[in-house]
């Protein structure tokens, strides 16, 4: 995906439906009880329809949400629109949400935990820790006020006694971190089980999150490392 102004509404549509369908194959999801929302412009995003299967969903079924508050289309957006609404109004750089009930992730917030600082992954949702947010009933204002607290300089957090968001420049970043925050969870849960959990400290995790600036591209320099070309050397021989 090369960005929301490179696609047709019939694309985001689409997008919205491939990204419904892949919480349940990822096993992020049970039934419809995530939600996906895909920005289409500064003023506007398309989200997942309310209560239907995502399995029978067709792009004329992805309703349009503006940031004002007017939907359009054939269906009613999800129950849960206000936060993909105010997400997007409030952070500019995400271009994808998902909002999943991944068993891990719910079972910490069914306790009000958040994940801490016990393994260095942990910064891959931007912080030195992933906050989980007060319980407020779905679908209202109050639990989108308090998701977007939640997320302040954060991609993912926790809904108390509910599951997962987690935001992304596009719907392959927002899933991925979706898994990455349900892995984490489960590797949290399996340390609690075992006894008393380590945290990295905050130092530790400002190195950490320096080095995640970096991380996976390609041209980041690593002074013990060499660029030797494209073309192998001849294999030396063996004994």
């Amino acid at each position: 995906m090369t960005g929301a102004d490179a696609l047709s509404d019939l694309d985001l549509r689409a997008e919205v439906i491939r990204g419904c369908r892949a919480l349940t194959s990822l096993g992020l999801t049970y039934g419809t009880s995530g939600n996906v929302s895909v920005r289409r412009d500064a003023g506007s995003l398309f989200v997942s329809p309310t209560g239907m299967p995502y399995e029978a969903l067709v792009p004329d079924d992805v309703p349009l949400v503006t940031l004002d508050g007017r939907w359009f289309g054939r269906r009613r957006p999800s129950s849960e629109w206000r936060f993909h609404r105010d997400i997007m109004g409030a952070r500019a750089e995400v271009g994808a949400i998902v909002h999943a009930h991944s068993r891990h992730a719910t079972a910490l917030a069914c306790t009000g935990r958040g994940i801490p600082a016990f393994h260095y992954m942990v910064a891959v949702a931007g912080g030195a820790d992933i906050r989980c947010a007060p319980y407020h009933p779905f679908g209202t204002q109050e639990l989108s006020d308090a998701a977007l607290t939640a997320l302040d300089g954060r991609k993912a957090c926790l809904l108390g006694h509910h599951g997962i968001i987690a935001v992304g420049r596009d719907l392959d970043a927002a899933l991925k971190l979706a898994g990455e925050v349900e892995s984490l969870a489960a590797q949290y849960c399996t340390a609690l089980a075992l006894g008393d959990v380590g945290l990295l400290d905050e130092a530790e995790m400002r190195r950490v999150l320096e080095k995640f600036r970096t991380y996976g591209r390609q041209e980041a320099a690593d002074p013990g490392l060499t660029a030797g070309g494209e073309i192998l050397p001849e294999a030396s021989a063996r004994s």
